[in-house]
């Protein structure tokens, strides 16, 4: 039983790795459709408090799970840098059938929490708007370039300050980390930088370090809130991070244009149905998948 739980809890990570790498759903959602938010949040939260109990818990529960992360991080770093400028709008397209997927599941479990609240729409409004003008913000030409090989001071900053947002959005059931790095310009040069330090090219590694203590920064400071947020105040945060995913669909429609070699926005003309029809059905398939485990446990 205790080597299946490790399985398990390594599948999932593995699961969520594939979700953060790619902008969209965050790991969050897929830790939500699957049925281990919870678990994980608290496991996080519990790593900053002051129970030895919970901490040694929490690391046990991460350390498994995280495993499965890396394995899946690695595998799709491996695979995406070589896929983006060849297949940049296929990619997209499918990054948008796993985000609006998302959405339904999301309703569907947590109907009963949701449901009577005429205020939801405002919620939801406030969140797709804040990753439109986000995106319109670095649309805009307002971003910083990044380059992580050779990476100045204003950069490191801005690094620091992507990855603590970045794992912000990354542990919400919702808008995915990669997207608030697609906006902010930092997406792509993470996942080169990822590649370079694969083939031992260290030259990035300062940029990787910033990002890393950015991510870390994050963890400490946002994820009580995060969980405080959704204990006392669930409705308006699932109205909200639903928004938070409608929005998000704007992002990667503008995320060609974020290319080393920039490309246009993604048009009706570009959207490859089969790259949509593909996302769903990775959604539809963990949701299977959750229920054989859950049957498997009883």
């Amino acid at each position: 039983m205790n080597n299946e739980n490790i399985l398990i809890s390594t599948f999932n990570g593995f699961c969520m790795a594939l979700a953060d790498s790619v902008p969209g759903v965050s790991g969050g959602t897929i830790a939500f459709i699957m049925g281990f938010y919870e678990k994980f949040l608290d496991s996080l939260n519990g790593l900053f408090g002051r129970s030895t109990s919970s901490r040694k818990s929490g690391i046990r529960y991460l350390l498994k799970l995280g495993l499965g992360w890396c394995i899946g991080m690695c595998l799709s770093v491996l695979i995406l840098s070589g896929m983006f400028e060849r297949n940049i709008y296929f990619l997209s397209s499918l990054f948008i059938g796993l985000t609006l997927a998302s959405v339904p599941f999301i309703v569907i479990q947590e109907k009963e929490t949701m449901k009577g609240r005429p205020d939801g729409i405002l919620y939801l409004a406030a969140g797709a708007v804040l990753v439109w003008a986000a995106s319109a913000f670095h649309g805009a030409g307002t971003g910083i370039a990044v380059d992580f090989s050779d990476a100045n001071l204003m950069q490191m900053l801005y690094i620091f300050i992507s990855g603590a947002v970045a794992i912000t959005a990354m542990v919400l059931p919702g808008i995915s980390g990669s997207t608030m790095l697609l906006i902010s310009g930092v997406y792509l040069p993470t996942i080169s930088a990822l590649r370079q330090i694969m083939g031992l090219r260290l030259s990035v590694l300062p940029g990787l370090a910033a990002l890393t203590l950015g991510i870390l920064f994050g963890i400490a400071v946002f994820i009580r809130f995060i969980r405080m947020g959704l204990k006392n105040f669930r409705p308006q945060m699932l109205y909200f991070i639903i928004g938070l995913m409608i929005g998000s669909v704007y992002a990667i429609i503008m995320g060609p244009t974020t290319l080393k070699n920039a490309q246009a926005a993604m048009t009706l003309h570009t959207f490859e149905l089969t790259g949509f029809i593909s996302g769903i059905l990775v959604l539809v398939g963990l949701e299977a998948l959750k229920k054989k485990i859950q049957e498997r446990r009883t």
